[in-house]
């Protein structure tokens, strides 16, 4: 595996159910614990939950790596400014109402401040013009050493076809432009936005009713604080920035402010206030997890063929950057892999392998993590199944719907990142029969056999785990329209807990459904149907274009999904959807949404 990536992730100790710990290194094997090999609880684990939880229902599959010690050096304690005599400072008229009474109240108590001079007589001036050091709202970028930040969105309506506006368009709308977009801001948003926006003339909503009136406007933006970003919203980029990235930079991001103390004296004034506004920022990095879930993968006949004649990695050379850069990319590979399997490129070849060599476009797409529900797994027989999950765990690959037996493979898979707790669980509920798993054959978790199973198994892990992902590889169609006891089944595991509910069956783009925080049982998404991801179907235009869900994790929750969109080339290889078919599959995909 790549030790790279394995850094990057952040991958961690938890534990989960009556004291069951996890303690891998990258790359492990993976194993199951018992009695016999439950380690010792570091000093300092992080361990989930509490009190006296149950038992899972199914014993988890063990297999991530610890988490990678950072490498990043402690801040620089600063140099504080030779002054003599007074120190006077003043709150800016650009400091919101809600901050001022306490950032008043510490510096009317203090008497001095200590300087490189020593102490100086600290001044509070009610006239802020007048001072030398001045409590101010900054752009995050301009701001010296910010005391706290706030970062706001861009939203729209989920089903939306833009992606980005201009800041030169945002202030337009903040500013009530003739010919601008309705804008509507909470009012926090409005206090802090001006030192980027100007004076504004946008509407102020409650935050209770942001969404409400966004959808019911046609047209119509809203911006909202980053922690108040909800499924139900499409967060557009500004100026290209998408404050949904986990390579974000609040200092090159526009509608990001820092409250700030500049001018003589600011390095003496800081410390006393640095506690005052919390938290510190509502966009806390070390709490974002993206997570990248993809559709069918079955690196066979023709795809096969072009990788052997091309490299291994061609499937991925157009698109690997962005999915590797996600803290946890996800796939889902419909067929085995065996060191003897042979690219057979006959049309409608439906027996499928896949070379170990291929590895290395999952390798490529920096995979964490392999679903194996598909209906495809035990093509070449159940000793074949039996080598690829042996080839899998030898290489310490994490895996999940598929198995040794039907135990296994019902499983769920358990993780953790930037302090967010996830479990997948996979199922197949399609035929045929002979893919399925059971009590001493290998195969995938047939649903139909474990519904109940399944659901209980969702119920148990939502009080459990912040996120819940469960696929399911569904009847197989080739319309973007979820067929109705798709739109059941799957929204039945919502309702028994799972936040995130994906198909990984179609062929095609298939309908999105996204849950906001009012929602019974909160955010959420279910996706329906993704498309392929690495499949030779260039038979038709809906075959060959392509989804993947790109999900944000903030804290616990589910905050957004974005939909990235491809169309393959070469029976192999995806490349990034041009704007104008970009608009035509998720077009497409939105007037596929199944009536609430």
């Amino acid at each position: 595996m790549n030790s790279s990536r394995a850094l990057r992730r952040s991958a961690g100790l938890f534990s989960l159910g009556l004291g069951l710990l996890v303690l891998l290194a990258a790359c492990r094997p993976i194993e199951r614990l018992d009695s016999a090999n439950l380690p010792a609880p570091p000093i300092g684990a992080f361990v989930f939950p509490t009190p006296t939880p149950q038992p899972l229902l199914v014993e988890p599959v063990v297999a991530q790596p610890p988490t990678p010690v950072s490498g990043d050096l402690p801040a620089p304690t600063p140099t504080p400014e030779v002054i003599t005599g007074p120190v006077t400072v003043g709150i800016g008229a650009s400091v919101p109402d809600a901050w001022a009474p306490a950032l008043l109240a510490v510096l009317s108590q203090a008497t001095e401040v200590q300087t490189a001079a020593g102490p100086q007589q600290l001044r509070l001036l009610d006239q802020p013009q007048l001072a030398a050091s001045e409590v101010l709202i900054l752009p995050a970028g301009q701001a010296t050493e910010p005391l706290a930040t706030r970062v706001y969105a861009v939203v729209a309506p989920f089903a939306t076809i833009r992606d980005d506006i201009t800041l030169a368009e945002l202030a337009a709308a903040w500013q009530g432009s003739e010919g601008a977009a309705p804008l509507f801001v909470t009012a926090e948003a409005a206090e802090v936005l001006p030192v980027v926006l100007g004076s504004r003339a946008a509407e102020i909503v409650p935050d209770a009713e942001m969404q409400g009136r966004v959808q019911a406007t046609p047209g119509a933006l809203g911006i909202v604080p980053f922690d108040q970003i909800d499924p139900l919203y499409k967060v557009l980029t500004v100026d290209g920035a998408n404050v949904l990235s986990n390579r974000f930079d609040e200092r090159t991001y526009p509608l990001a402010v820092a409250l700030s103390v500049e001018g003589q004296g600011a390095s003496a004034v800081r410390p006393l206030l640095r506690e005052v506004v919390q938290p510190a920022t509502n966009r806390d990095a070390s709490r974002i997890t993206q997570l990248v879930m993809t559709g069918v993968t079955a690196m066979s006949r023709v795809t096969a063929l072009r990788m052997d004649q091309t490299g291994f990695d061609y499937p991925a050379q157009v698109i690997s950057d962005v999915f590797a850069a996600a803290d946890i990319t996800h796939i889902s590979n419909e067929v085995p892999f065996l060191d003897d399997c042979v690219a057979n490129p006959t049309e409608n070849n439906l027996i499928l392998c896949s070379d170990t060599d291929y590895w290395a476009a999952l390798e490529a797409m920096g995979t964490d993590i392999v679903g194996l529900s598909g209906n495809h797994v035990n093509d070449f027989g159940r000793d074949g199944a039996r080598r690829s999950l042996t080839w899998y765990r030898d290489n310490g690959i994490p895996i999940y719907g598929s198995g040794f037996n039907v135990t296994e493979a019902c499983a769920p898979l358990l993780w953790e990142d930037h302090g967010n707790t996830f479990a997948f669980v996979a199922a197949l509920a399609f035929g045929p029969s002979g893919a399925w798993a059971s009590d001493e054959l290998p195969g995938a978790c047939y649903y139909y056999d474990n519904q109940e199973l399944v659901l209980d198994l969702v119920r148990q892990l939502s009080g459990m785990v912040d996120v819940v992902a469960v696929e399911l590889q569904y009847a197989e169609t080739y319309e973007p329209y979820p067929i109705p006891s798709q739109v059941i089944e799957f929204r039945e595991l919502r309702e028994a807990g799972a936040d995130i509910v994906s198909g990984v069956q179609s062929h095609v783009p298939q309908a999105q459904e996204p849950f906001g925080a009012a929602d019974a049982g909160g955010n959420g998404m279910i996706t329906y149907g993704l498309g392929n991801l690495f499949f030779d179907q260039m038979w038709s235009w809906e075959t060959r274009t392509e989804l993947a869900a790109r999900h944000t994790i903030y804290e616990g929750r589910l905050l957004n999904t974005e939909l990235l969109t491809m169309v393959l080339e070469d029976f192999a290889q995806p490349r990034w959807a041009t704007p104008e078919e970009r608009a035509d599959i998720l077009n497409r995909i939105f007037r596929a949404a199944p009536a609430r």
